[in-house]
């Protein structure tokens, strides 16, 4: 039967210590009274006495030379602290005597000729229990300690000069403690680095462990792996953004040679016609058939279609070689594009007439443009072959074309032309170069804290949620954690899902 299967068996028996060990653990939290327990340890022990030699040279070490009385001096420093599981109050001590006291500690053999103490950082308080009336006090090898109150891990130290007996011999500190005892030290030295676990802990840790690996072994060894969630079977239409189309095109070919049974076809024509296709077409297309892309969030039209944001596209101006300006201010740009300006001469430039090369409606680009660095929508229409007017109402010269490619081509071609496109399309062509906005330029290494107005977010729009296993969903997952992160960053896109893209998708 399956339920006699080995890593049943192992996961039942995984639980069944796990709940043992919480009820053990509450159990002994309940029953088990916690202990009192002050703790003491000897932290040095040293001759500092004129009789101390060293080596075959007797060199005299001693810091009494001249006082014979002292030579066989030592100095011993003796932490106290409370290393139990419970504060220690000050009538918690069952100590009897003239004076009551709290703890004694004896140094068999020596005599104490003084007394310091100090106390752990932050317990300044200890220090008005160390007088004589709060029954500090030492005769002979003896030293009696007052009541002091101890809160878990505080301590003192003493440090103690003796006399009489050489170093190591015996020192014990006692007294009663009411549900509790005096013991040598059994909390972590100083130098003893945590974590450092109790012995039944260790065991139900190691036990633990072993049934977990045990049945993760067991679950590797007897189930192949899966089929990489990208690989889902079936046929997509991939559309919208051509800013985009380089990393949908990349991303096509490396799933349809890593995957069996995938088909994927890309028709990147512009955001606005891909979610316009998308909005018409997904309703009869089973399995959400169709993605598309866009620069920027959809039109609050397509209240069914759902959006998941992939990437931080970079846009970039660019310029007629002819044209010698390497820099606008964002006013300037906004005074050509309304016609307020069109001479080069009047922007630092030549004595050229400007021309504006523009993408049609369907652009993301064109859109994100708009928005994003001349706030608001470009000027109309005024030239069809993008040197002359068509129009002679208007100041200006302004020409739409389809795609990136034509726009690039148009403005290496025809002098004092303008035009923009995203940003690795316009890297290594010749004819024309890049324009600085406010004196920055686009950079996915410092996007996250750059002012550069031009750049906007990918959005990949589905409609509704694409099911697991469906292409749709492999595709957005290879592209947004899988592979089509390295191949955004080679197109000059900053992946949503990575630390630096995240911040700035949030802020969207």
């Amino acid at each position: 039967m399956a339920w006699f299967d080995p890593e049943n068996v192992i996961a039942v028996l995984t639980a069944a210590v796990g709940v043992a060990t919480s009820a053990g653990v509450l159990w002994y939290e309940r029953r088990v009274p916690r202990r009192k327990r002050i703790g003491y340890r000897v932290q040095m022990d040293t001759p500092i006495g004129s009789g101390v030699s060293q080596g075959r040279a007797n060199v005299r070490l001693g810091l009494f030379s001249e006082t014979p009385d002292m030579a066989d001096a030592t100095l011993v420093l003796l932490r106290v602290e409370n290393d139990g599981s419970q504060s220690i109050a000050n009538d918690d001590y069952t100590g009897r005597g003239e004076q009551l006291h709290g703890l004694t500690a004896e140094f068999t053999g020596r005599t104490v000729r003084g007394v310091a103490v100090t106390h752990s950082p932050g317990a300044d308080h200890l220090m008005d229990h160390f007088t004589p009336a709060a029954g500090l006090r030492h005769t002979g090898s003896l030293i009696r300690l007052p009541r002091v109150p101890l809160n878990r891990n505080e301590h003192f130290k003493l440090l103690v000069l003796l006399t009489g007996s050489h170093v190591g011999s015996p020192i014990r500190v006692t007294g009663g403690i009411r549900d509790g005892e005096v013991t040598p030290n059994q909390a972590l030295r100083p130098d003893e680095k945590p974590p450092v676990f109790s012995r039944s802990a260790r065991i139900i840790t190691v036990a633990l462990t072993a049934c977990v690996v045990t049945l993760a072994s067991i679950i590797l060894v007897r189930n192949a792996p899966p089929p990489p969630i990208e690989c889902a079977p079936g046929s997509l239409t991939v559309t919208g953004s051509t800013a985009f189309g380089p990393v949908l095109d990349a991303v096509e070919e490396q799933l349809e040679e890593k995957c069996d049974g995938v088909r994927i076809e890309v028709k990147a024509r512009g955001s606005a016609e891909g979610l316009r296709r998308l909005a018409g077409e997904a309703k009869s297309r089973p399995g959400n058939a169709v993605v598309a892309f866009s620069d920027g969030v959809k039109p609050s039209a397509y209240t069914k279609l759902s959006e998941t944001p992939i990437g931080v596209s970079l846009f970039h101006l660019v310029v007629n070689d002819h044209v010698r300006v390497r820099n606008l201010s964002l006013d300037t740009i906004r005074r050509i594009y309304r016609g307020e300006i069109t001479n080069w001469n009047e922007a630092g430039g030549p004595d050229l007439t400007i021309k504006l090369i523009s993408r049609d409606a369907d652009s993301g680009t064109r859109e994100v443009f708009g928005r994003r660095v001349l706030g608001g929508g470009e000027p109309t229409f005024s030239s069809r072959d993008c040197t002359t007017k068509d129009d002679p109402s208007v100041p200006y010269i302004r020409c739409e074309l389809n795609g990136t490619q034509e726009v690039l081509d148009q403005v290496a071609s025809v002098e004092g032309a303008i035009g923009y496109s995203e940003l690795r399309k316009g890297e290594d062509l010749r004819g024309l170069h890049q324009l600085a906005i406010d004196g920055t330029t686009p950079s996915i290494d410092d996007i996250d804290a750059s002012t550069y107005p031009f750049r906007e977010i990918e959005y990949a729009y589905t409609y509704g949620r694409p099911p697991a296993g469906s292409p749709a969903a492999g595709f957005l997952d290879y592209l947004s954690r899988g592979g089509g992160q390295g191949i955004m960053l080679n197109h000059g896109h900053l992946p949503c899902a990575m630390p630096k893209g995240t911040r700035v998708c949030a802020e969207g």
